[in-house]
């Protein structure tokens, strides 16, 4: 394969990358709260229950941002079911998993375990069968001082200071007709600014992020994005978008080029925002919150009925080979190229449900796609630059022509963070880091990540397969730098600018 340059120039900045991008999602769903991140019953279970072990693997992604409780799980979750003794908390039937929910996590201990991993909670809030003011109460519970109802509460539950939750979304994927409470845009529109007020009015200082399109396929991708946004003006501050993506087809090279229809669906959705902004004549601009993501169609057929009323069921458990992991790459390198407009993203989930970890007893695995988020959330700060790739392409049969490199780049400070995958099934790469403006003078570290072939998946009978390894074969002349990316590999380096 011919050689690839990947150039990149100081001067040509996109934007500072916000570490929000960096967020995940815990939903009230199969595995991933019961048996998840809360095992009471496991060997390594905290004083409060939660899994140790998990927790220290969640800890080396440096989550920002957790999305709570749902999904499809919160438009009919009622947020008094999980607050106060968990003795005197109802167990109820939840219709979107059909399994059974017995409230044992709720808000103050999602606060607990925020507050034990450092992440910024993200509260979605019910507007499919719940109301508005609902809503505006379950901010009064979490962020108002003592001395009315809902804040007292609070208080009785053992929690006198306010919870602080700062960023709110309005509901969940409302355009689509699986979701309870679905309503057409306009009327989803109303319902939502309603709530938005009231929920502003009790704390000023909140963010909310309003539902757009859950699906690139469905009929309203886009015109719902235009109704809602139009009817809410001021009060989104982000609109949201869903993206899922596998290898229904068996097509590596055209399953890798996805990244393609990422980098459509960001600038689509931003051109409905910036278009909303122009027509308004409004100095307010709503940024972008992708606030679920994934991998996921292996297990896609688990998804309503397999609950069949039972408590933490185990569903759609997929289990990521290779060439999942260098798709999550292909996200991250979208996001870190929409770093302008991408504020907010949420790898959809964390723990067991299309998630980078699963547990099975005591014991826990690490998939493939951990690695990716791993070594990317190494290197996220600083400024993302625009990346002008000159190198050998193909044309991917859906997401149409890509280049068999991919890259991102932070530029921080005196250093310059590279991403870059090959999407070659066979072919090692020669990829040369040119930076216009400036000299590479040192390698400071890198990894890689690659495994035997595309379709190589981690077990927990052979854990290792598929892992992220020191690398330190960069070549340095010239003031650029030289690195030889075995096929169907994801490498993240950092270089020292001289």
């Amino acid at each position: 394969m011919k050689d690839t340059t990947i150039n990149l120039h100081s001067g040509f900045q996109i934007g500072p990358v916000d570490p929000r991008i960096f967020g995940g999602f815990l939903e009230h769903m199969g595995r991933a709260v019961y048996q998840g991140v809360y095992d009471p019953d496991c060997a390594h279970a905290d004083e409060d229950g939660f899994r140790t072990d998990v927790l220290d693997a969640l800890k080396r992604l440096q989550y920002t941002v957790m999305r709570y409780p749902g999904g499809n799980f919160v438009s009919g979750y009622h947020w008094t079911d999980g607050i106060g003794p968990r003795e005197q908390r109802p167990t109820v039937r939840d219709l979107a998993w059909q399994s059974t929910e017995p409230n044992l996590i709720g808000t103050d201990e999602y606060i607990t375990l925020c507050r034990k991993m450092n992440w910024t909670p993200m509260l979605t809030v019910n507007l499919g069968t719940g109301t508005p003011e609902e809503a505006r109460n379950w901010v009064e519970y979490c962020n108002s001082p003592t001395g009315t109802k809902y804040a007292d509460w609070r208080m009785a539950n053992g929690n006198e200071q306010p919870h602080g939750v700062k960023l709110w979304c309005l509901g969940n994927e409302m355009d689509g007709p699986w979701q309870l409470g679905h309503v057409p845009a306009d009327q989803y529109a109303i319902r939502a600014q309603q709530a938005a007020k009231m929920m502003r009015d009790t704390d000023s200082s909140i963010e909310m992020v309003a539902c757009g399109s859950c699906n690139v396929d469905l009929p309203t991708y886009l015109e719902w994005d235009r109704q809602v946004l139009e009817y809410m003006g001021q009060w989104a501050d982000y609109i949201s978008l869903h993206r899922y993506v596998g290898n229904e087809n068996n097509d590596t090279l055209d399953y890798l080029a996805v990244a393609n229809s990422i980098d459509r669906q960001i600038e689509q959705i931003d051109a409905i925002c910036r278009y909303v902004q122009g027509k308004h004549r409004s100095p307010k601009r709503t940024y972008l919150c992708f606030d679920e993501w994934n991998v996921w169609y292996r297990a896609r057929e688990q998804k309503y009925t397999d609950g069949q009323g039972k408590f933490a069921p185990h569903l759609i458990e997929e289990v990521y080979n290779l060439e999942d992991a260098l798709v999550v790459a292909g996200f991250l390198n979208s996001f870190i190229r929409h770093a302008d407009v991408l504020k907010i993203a949420n790898l959809a989930q964390i723990v067991n449900v299309i998630a980078p970890i699963l547990t099975e007893g005591d014991k826990m695995l690490i998939q493939s796609i951990f690695y990716p988020l791993e070594m990317y959330a190494k290197r996220r700060t600083g400024i993302s630059l625009q990346p002008s790739v000159q190198g050998p392409a193909y044309e991917g049969k859906t997401n149409g022509q890509a280049t068999y490199i991919d890259p991102s780049a932070i530029l921080n400070h005196g250093q310059l963070n590279v991403f870059a995958t090959n999407r070659h099934p066979v072919e090692t790469a020669t990829v040369h880091l040119n930076l216009a403006d400036g000299e590479i003078s040192s390698l400071v570290n890198a990894e890689l990540l690659t495994g035997p072939e595309a379709a190589t998946a981690n077990s927990f009978e052979q854990p290792h397969l598929v892992q992220a390894q020191s690398f330190t074969e960069v070549r340095l002349a010239h003031g650029q730098a030289t690195v030889e990316l075995p096929p169907l590999s994801v490498l993240a380096v950092t270089l020292q600018l001289g």
